[in-house]
């Protein structure tokens, strides 16, 4: 409970100086520190091993950023990312993912990223299912798979709960918060000093808590990552995320993939055997020596995974 304690109040307090200091739908402390991050986004991107292309969707949200790759006649396999980290983390599996499928890799709206909110109050979550299928609107997708690491797992949990049968499968690798509160690590306070003291070091003490091989994370995007958090504001979207009822987890009927490292601080170690329990039609599995940073520290079980879930 202590823990729990103190990282709402860390949050809170970044949080409501961000909303105090600046506009909402400005999130960079400034226009000048806002291209500095933007060009170490671009040199991350020069880790996509595949070609890509940009593409920007207008929303009544403001403008929603893709990064494409793969065939243009392949099936939909859309990603959505965890906090703070953008679509650049997708650098080591975007390759695997690519061969067979048309891969449209978002940025979330209101933290660092290339996505841009123009809105006034933050969106609620059933205002996210809108921005989503506006997206995907725009882009002409109706029968999609939805992938979603940490807090984009529970992004996809509840878009594929509201989106009325667009989903086809859904994957979720860690999913924070989807199916029980996050677990209250003592090693979870290093998130709360990043966030609210970040500085180099503690970016590196974050990344040995969530990652059990952080000597696999390229330095450009450990940097991206750094001036991601140290030039924005801190969204409080973490406390509109409750895990979702037994209803709601039992409405979910197309086939589902949980994956979940044995050394996850985030996710509790049991949440594979609650999502067998609470879903239908679900495959779940607990992936040795991995943290929460599932795709880097076994990128290779991971895309060996997922590609044989969606091609089954």
């Amino acid at each position: 409970m202590r823990n729990l304690l103190y990282l709402f109040v860390t949050f809170l307090i970044v949080g409501c100086s961000a909303q105090k200091n600046a506009p909402a739908h400005f999130i960079f402390h400034s226009k000048s520190k806002e291209q500095k991050y933007l060009k170490t986004y671009n040199e991350s991107l020069k880790l996509w091993p595949v070609p890509f292309e940009e593409k920007d969707i207008k929303t009544s949200f403001g403008t929603a950023h893709i990064i494409i790759s793969g065939p243009k006649n392949g099936e939909a396999l859309v990603l959505l990312h965890g906090m703070d980290v953008s679509s650049t983390m997708w650098y080591p599996n975007i390759k695997s993912y690519s061969k067979t499928y048309r891969v449209y890799a978002i940025d979330y709206l209101m933290e660092a990223g290339k996505s841009v909110f123009d809105g006034k109050d933050r969106p609620d979550n059933d205002q996210l299912v809108q921005w989503y299928n506006e997206i995907f609107d725009g882009l002409k997708l109706q029968n999609i798979n939805l992938l979603g690491t940490s807090r984009g797992g529970w992004l996809a949990t509840n878009y594929a709960i509201h989106s009325k049968g667009r989903v086809k499968k859904l994957v979720l690798l860690s999913p924070a918060q989807t199916f029980a509160n996050i677990s209250m690590k003592p090693r979870m306070k290093k998130a709360a000093n990043f966030k609210l003291f970040p500085n180099r070091k503690r970016l590196d003490n974050l990344i040995s808590a969530l990652s059990t091989h952080p000597e696999k994370i390229d330095t450009m995007y450990k940097e991206q990552m750094y001036l991601g958090t140290k030039y924005t504001k801190t969204t409080m979207d973490m406390f509109n995320m409750a895990p979702f009822s037994d209803d709601e987890l039992a409405s979910l009927k197309m086939p589902v993939l949980v994956l979940v490292g044995d050394q996850d601080i985030i996710c509790p170690p049991d949440m594979v055997g609650i999502a067998k329990e609470k879903l239908p039609n679900v495959q779940a599995g607990l992936i040795e020596d991995a943290g929460h940073f599932l795709t880097l520290d076994q990128q290779v079980i991971i895309d060996k995974k997922v590609m044989e879930f969606l091609k089954g």
